[in-house]
């Protein structure tokens, strides 16, 4: 059985990393951490994950701009980015979406152009890479809207209940599960890991956030995933090496069998 991790959302890219990026990059293999998707959060940082896919054969990358940076998107930036996806090492949209945590930029400017960006997915072959925080509705209307069934994707660090599982459910995406799961006062995610089919999820630490318990607070990486497969391992009453197959195989198929003409 595959006993090797797929590390679906991280950003190697931060200046956290700048001290020791190569010597903990070229640890990954021999820790079991097969596949990286480095995800680009502004246009700066998807030209970062671009040049870390380019030097690092395991790491592929989703490119594309997050809400709370949507403020410095326009048209050119938008042919640029679609631009990137000739390389095939650029496997999904994102990190793209609503974010109401903040004022700002507007949320009318984080709608439009989480439109643009999900119509730019549909355009380009690959699913996309959802961030959603206190936006459940607004983000699950406008992939609705979207028919972003059709697009496919995943809903990062998904931090909602049961209720709004099923919905992303009914749309047929899948869901990433990262260091926040591990903490107590994290019930209504537990809740909710429980309810969605093994199946539809995904591994991820959002490195170098949301570090995992025992390490909450400091620096995160994918050296810490073995937490999170813990905790949904005991969560699902399955061993630990099914939770690392099973969730190897998901994101294969989303990320790297997506690769379409």
């Amino acid at each position: 059985m595959h006993k090797t991790i797929f590390e679906t959302h991280a950003h190697y890219d931060d200046e956290a990393f700048d001290e020791d990026r190569e010597q903990l990059l070229s640890s990954f293999k021999e820790n079991g951490i097969e596949y990286v998707i480095n995800v680009g959060a502004s246009i700066e940082s998807t030209r970062t994950t671009i040049a870390l896919m380019n030097q690092y054969p395991f790491i592929y990358g989703a490119l594309g701009v997050h809400p709370s940076d949507t403020g410095e998107l326009d048209e050119d930036a938008m042919g640029w980015l679609k631009e990137q996806f000739v390389n095939p090492k650029a496997v999904a949209v994102g990190e793209i979406g609503l974010d109401y945590h903040w004022d700002e930029p507007s949320r009318d400017i984080q709608k439009k152009w989480f439109d643009r960006q999900l119509a730019l997915a549909r355009d380009v072959h690959r699913p996309v890479v959802i961030h959603s925080r206190d936006a459940a509705s607004d983000t699950l209307e406008m992939l609705k809207q979207a028919k972003a069934q059709e697009i496919g994707g995943v809903i990062h660090c998904f931090s909602y209940g049961k209720e709004m599982a099923r919905e992303f459910l009914n749309l047929d995406f899948s869901f990433g599960i990262g260091g926040v799961v591990t903490f107590q006062n994290a019930k209504k995610l537990k809740e909710a890991v429980a309810y969605i089919p093994m199946e539809k999820i995904l591994l991820e630490t959002d490195s170098p956030y949301l570090a995992p318990v025992p390490f909450r607070g400091k620096r995160n990486s994918s050296l810490n995933i073995p937490y999170v497969v813990r905790e949904i391992a005991a969560i699902k009453r399955i061993d630990e090496e099914e939770v690392i197959h099973i969730t190897h195989e998901n994101a294969v198929k989303l990320f790297l069998d997506t690769q379409r003409e």
